[in-house]
């Protein structure tokens, strides 16, 4: 029932993009009537890809090429529908603007070929810019820290599709050599059914660290198996933390790892987060709560004796400008804050992506945190 709901409003929201852009735009330029209709079968053709997507997505049976050409449909009507908005901006800006009628046809006419140029950039730029992640490196002082450490965060894989088993082992390479005191993933790790995701988790029990590797679950392992995810993960020798914590490095010298269930478990029913049982007979050290929507520390009572939340799942917004929207239901997009006089969030802007392999102001990263 979930999943059906889902489709629809996938449906209704990329039915009424693709309308304007049809309506606002193609329909307007100052082509000639063949070229409109080419750009116009494109829309169509961009448009089914974005109806057969869910299904690859989520019953991963396709060729990995085939399953690009059917992600990408997302990124490009939803960039396409930025720049008609804006095409639609400038256009009521010339109209209203009292040129002569050459001018306005000149002006017109060029305003035509640099939407559709801009279409062109802006999606082979968001195309390129996702098949590399950066390494983002931070420094977070926290008080009473006996010694530095060295934290690697990553976030929002979403294993599944495109992000398959020769992107977690180049992903875990890199972690590899980045000499880390422990790894941290915090959510959206699986995005598919466990069968399809097990060659690329198996990836992971190749990490290297000095105390070790801990994950959470965020909101998507909930639609796939949540209890499932877990168990394996485990059996990879990576510890999920269920509400609850461990402790980090040498007595009296280290600190205290927390991790939460996601929030999405108090809508799901179970697997509900519960910061007092993660903070159960926590040591007198610094402590570090990982939870992977930023929104639940604004959920707290307090925040006093956490010292650092580790988030992820905005993705920095992935595509520009849907960290504005994003912004509406999360308190941070990305980076490092300082959320009150206790305590500092930091968000992981995520080390994949979900849906188009595409990013556009917000690149995929592993971060390195030197706690200091």
């Amino acid at each position: 029932m979930n999943f059906i709901l889902f489709f629809l409003i996938f449906f209704v929201a990329f039915a009424f993009q693709s309308l304007i852009i049809k309506k606002r735009l193609i329909n307007k330029l100052d082509f000639t009537y063949k070229t409109k209709k080419y750009l116009s079968l494109i829309l169509y053709i961009t448009f089914l890809g974005v109806i057969l997507y869910p299904m690859a997505r989520y019953f991963p049976l396709v060729p990995n090429w085939l399953y690009f050409v059917l992600s990408l449909p997302i990124g490009v009507i939803f960039l396409t529908f930025i720049i008609t908005l804006l095409h639609e901006i400038i256009s009521f800006g010339i109209n209203k603007t009292p040129f002569k009628k050459n001018r306005r046809e000149f002006f017109k006419k060029g305003l035509d070929i640099g939407a559709i140029s801009l279409v062109i950039a802006t999606n082979a730029k968001a195309m390129d810019n996702a098949k590399n992640v950066q390494i983002e490196l931070v420094d977070v002082k926290i008080n009473n820290l006996a010694q530095p450490y060295n934290i690697i965060q990553i976030s929002d894989i979403h294993i599944g599709g495109l992000i398959d088993k020769n992107f977690i082992k180049s992903l875990v390479n890199k972690i590899n050599i980045l000499n880390a005191d422990a790894v941290v993933i915090t959510g959206d790790l699986v995005d598919t059914k466990l069968e399809y995701a097990t060659p690329a988790l198996n990836e992971l029990k190749n990490i290297q660290s000095k105390y070790g590797t801990f994950f959470i679950v965020g909101n998507h392992e909930y639609f796939h198996g949540v209890k499932p995810i877990i168990d394996y993960v485990n059996s990879l020798g990576i510890r999920t933390l269920e509400n609850e914590n461990v402790y980090i490095g040498e007595k009296d010298k280290g600190f205290n790892l927390c991790g939460v269930y996601d929030w999405f478990g108090n809508k799901y029913g179970s697997y509900k987060p519960d910061i007092n049982k993660a903070l159960e007979n926590t040591t007198n050290q610094p402590t570090i709560l990982l939870a992977h929507q930023p929104k639940y520390v604004t959920e707290l009572e307090t925040t006093k004796g956490i010292d650092l939340v580790l988030c992820g799942h905005t993705h920095g917004g992935q595509i520009f400008p849907f960290n504005f929207l994003v912004k509406l239901q999360q308190p941070y997009i990305k980076g490092l804050h300082q959320h009150n006089e206790f305590t500092q969030v930091y968000v992981n802007k995520g080390t994949g992506f979900w849906g188009p392999p595409m990013r556009l102001g917000a690149s995929s990263e592993i971060t390195i945190l030197k706690l200091s």
